[in-house]
């Protein structure tokens, strides 16, 4: 006989859109059909949940998979693999690849390449450069596509809007809200002199210095407000972006990154070396605790992890020519929690900035909340589970992580997607099931959320 649900979430806390309830939670075609004290045998599968705390589906909106054109690094499969092993359940992958993204042809190929092989939702981010800056606004609205984003200053690849035309060009073209990589590319350029001949990794902050964030925001806002556009900045690092951005939120929305809200330098560079090196850089702890006060006055609107993956043997290589980027998507979610249990902020601020503020920033369809009428998607947490970053348990094809030995308290037990269970205690279940993601932009005209 016919079961009225796929998948039924018993015994566990709920964060529904009231707040914390003890409920049970039902999935039907995919998508949440009740909300309540229900009946498990009315499901095909039952999930006990007793014990942990069932949080809407963790969104990653800034991801580096590295394909196609340096699978070496990483890949689709590797990357979401890394990303359902952390309680993500979604991810927005960025257009620096080879080639990189900034055409129809490139998303579709992204796209066709993560059919059967992704394990978690997926997006792909459109990169605007001089050649397509008046394209963005139709190629932003193509189907899998999370929306544009800008450079502003060089980073891994070759996409970059260094110029106030280009970027006044691309904003013009674009209707969504934007994400931009934001350090003054001249000022780049000037101050590289300090290491050009070689130097030592806690240069970094150095040279990509404070200046050369709080210029490319301040030109950013002002032109963003001049073409009447909204914009997103991307990995905050500087104590002095925080006010100007906290006076923008007509136009601009803020992200930050789990390795600045967790490092601080000089001790970062002296205890991890170029493992800690990543655009923009991790500046002094006087930064990080302004990126903390930005979380608790409601500033920060989202938290992105900015996996971006190089080998161990690339990372040896002499400062400056190590690269920047380390893997972040896989213990995004460890190190919030950890910070969760040390007081540095509540359930309710971590779920926003993890699933309801990417929901918000982008438009998406369907997923950010634990609805009726939304996906299954579910990361189930134990908040009091205490666990060690392990290398073993990492799944990145870079195989490294600067928290590595770290311990945390409160820990991903399953992830959940659309119903599907595609990961519990540490096992993945089943096989890559991810689809992209919808959008309420780009859904054809009368279709609902």
């Amino acid at each position: 006989m016919a079961k009225d649900w796929d998948l039924i979430i018993t015994g566990g806390r709920v964060f529904t859109p009231s707040g914390l309830v003890e409920a049970d939670v039902a999935v039907a075609g995919g998508r949440i059909a009740d909300i309540g004290k229900l009946d498990a045998a009315k499901a095909d599968e039952v999930f006990d949940a007793k014990g942990l705390t069932v949080l809407p589906g963790v969104i990653d909106t800034q991801v580096h998979f590295r394909e196609p054109g340096l699978e070496h690094k990483e890949d689709l499969e590797s990357g979401t693999r890394a990303a359902v092993m952390g309680g993500v359940t979604a991810i927005f992958e960025m257009p620096n690849t080879s080639p990189a993204t900034i055409d129809a042809a490139a998303l579709n190929e992204k796209l066709t390449r993560a059919e059967g092989r992704a394990w978690c939702d997926h997006a792909f981010f459109m990169g605007a450069s001089a050649e397509n800056a008046e394209n963005l606004g139709e190629l932003e609205r193509l189907p899998g596509c999370c929306g544009v984003k800008i450079f502003m200053g060089s980073s891994t690849g070759s996409l970059l809007v260094p110029d106030d035309d280009t970027l006044r060009r691309a904003l013009r073209s674009i209707r969504r809200r934007c994400s931009v990589h934001s350090e003054d590319e001249p000022r780049l350029k000037e101050r590289f002199e300090l290491v050009r001949e070689g130097g030592k990794v806690a240069q970094h902050p150095e040279w990509r210095d404070v200046e050369t964030a709080v210029r490319s925001t301040k030109r950013l806002l002002r032109i963003a407000r001049e073409v009447g556009r909204r914009v997103h900045v991307l990995h905050v690092t500087t104590a002095e972006e925080v006010p100007l951005l906290a006076a923008a939120k007509d136009v601009a929305t803020m992200e930050v990154t789990p390795q600045h809200l967790t490092l601080a330098a000089p001790y970062c560079y002296e205890e991890l070396g170029s493992l800690a090196q990543m655009n923009p850089p991790i500046r002094e702890a006087r930064h990080r605790e302004a990126l903390w006060e930005a979380i608790r006055l409601g500033i920060a609107d989202v938290v992105g992890s900015d996996h971006a993956p190089h080998t161990l043997q690339e990372k040896q290589a002499p400062y400056p020519r190590s690269p920047s980027g380390m893997p972040g998507v896989q213990t995004l979610l460890p190190l919030l929690l950890d910070h969760l249990n040390a007081g540095k902020l509540t359930l309710e601020r971590l779920v926003d900035l993890t699933s309801a503020g990417a929901q918000r920033i982008f438009n998406i369809a369907g997923k950010g909340r634990i609805a009726v009428g939304y996906d299954g998607d579910f990361t189930l947490v134990d908040l009091r589970a205490k666990k060690t970053i392990e290398h073993d348990w990492l799944q990145s094809k870079s195989g490294w992580s600067p928290f590595e030995g770290k311990p945390i308290t409160g820990w991903p037990m399953a992830t959940i997607i659309r119903g599907h269970v595609a990961m519990r205690d540490g096992e993945l279940l089943g096989g890559p099931t991810g689809r992209p993601v919808r959008f309420m932009e780009t859904l054809p005209q009368g279709a609902g959320a």
